[in-house]
């Protein structure tokens, strides 16, 4: 597996990459291809951040943690991944060998989500007011992936994400699947493909 290892507010150690190898390199038992790591170390006063995220096929696998030792960080990010990989391992593999139909159908009709993140005159999210101009502070983009309703909740899992947005394969729809604040369940967004069924 690549690994790809950033520090960002703090100095380079080869200490910690080669333990964040080590630790990356025990979940290829679960996949059946390697993928590429990429794993980024900071330091935000007192705590030590690791964020891994695995790519593997179609899927991506995060795990953020943040603790007072480094060491004690990728040991908590990596065991949120390895619970999610043993969680779906079966299905993990069964997706697998589906993937190269897969992929054709991703290659006749690719999509794309933009995500844009507003602030409203520095006013912060609590204090949102409905006559203030939104202000676009960053903007990302993504490949929206053809997935079942089965494998995007797996995916959002996989990925420790609170919002996915797909394009469902067996209605041919755009949609957005986030988890709900007040109780943590899933719920589901549907929009038509224009000149979709």
């Amino acid at each position: 597996m690549q690994l790809n290892v950033t520090f960002r507010q703090m100095d380079s150690s080869d200490f910690l990459k080669d333990y964040a190898r080590e630790k990356v390199e025990r979940v290829n038992k679960y996949l059946d291809r390697a993928g590429e790591a990429n794993v980024v170390f900071s330091l935000e006063r007192h705590l030590h951040h690791a964020d891994i995220t695995i790519h593997s096929g179609r899927y991506v696998l995060r795990g953020h943690e943040k603790s007072e030792d480094m060491y004690a960080s990728i040991d908590l990010a990596m065991d949120k991944i390895e619970k999610q990989l043993k969680r779906y391992k079966d299905k993990l593999k069964h997706h697998h060998a589906r993937e190269s139909r897969a992929a054709k159908e991703d290659a006749v009709q690719r999509f794309e989500a933009r995500m844009d993140v507003l602030d409203f005159d520095g006013q912060g999210e609590d204090a949102v007011q409905p006559t203030a101009e939104p202000k676009v502070v960053s903007t990302s983009r993504a490949q929206v992936q053809a997935l079942s309703l089965d494998e995007a909740v797996m995916q959002m899992d996989l990925a420790n994400q609170d919002v996915l947005v797909f394009h469902r394969t067996d209605t041919n729809e755009m949609n957005v699947l986030y988890r709900r604040r007040e109780d943590g369940k899933l719920a589901l967004i549907a929009t038509p493909l224009s000149g979709g069924g």
